[in-house]
């Protein structure tokens, strides 16, 4: 496959992603999803989307290794405590950047937040898909906007599974 036909781009939620795999019981292998995204989908570029912590540089490095370019959103702790980064803006904002260098894109969530984003790639005829983890964790939102283009990926597990040793 050349690489001019690799037109496409992806645009990934990570938590949303990592949470939503979860759920289903399994822990995702980001460099099998990275090829699978370029080959089923011919995904050219894949933003991932994450915050940022430097605790996780060496996640960081394998990733960017897999072949994902990094988009990093500075995390606090919220009043729980809990660390947050919210990456909704910035994912939507690229997506808007690149516009005109892509053909489809494909988001990578089940959150409801990029309704908005969805509804105009669709409209435009720009929109590949909206992947979501898990059908029962997407939002109602996502499945109307999106329609016939909404994949769910709990039926992957056997494709996209990691099944290295745990860390």
């Amino acid at each position: 496959m050349k690489n001019n036909s690799l037109k496409n781009y992806a645009f990934i939620d990570s938590q949303n992603l990592h949470l939503g795999i979860q759920s289903l019981g399994w822990r995702l292998d980001y460099r099998k999803f990275r090829v699978y995204l370029k080959e089923k989908y011919q995904i050219g570029v894949a933003y991932l989307f994450i915050g940022y912590l430097p605790a996780n540089q060496d996640l960081y490095s394998a990733l960017q290794s897999a072949g994902y370019v990094l988009i990093f959103k500075p995390t606090l702790p919220d009043k729980n405590g809990e660390i947050k980064g919210n990456i909704d803006a910035d994912l939507v904002l690229q997506a808007m950047i690149d516009y005109k260098k892509y053909n489809k894109a494909i988001i990578v969530t089940s959150d409801g937040d990029f309704y908005s984003l969805v509804k105009y790639l669709y409209k435009n005829k720009k929109l590949k898909c909206v992947m979501s983890p898990y059908v029962k964790t997407c939002s109602v939102l996502l499945k109307k906007t999106a329609r016939e283009r909404i994949v769910f990926m709990d039926n992957l597990k056997k494709k996209l599974e990691y099944k290295g040793k745990h860390r």
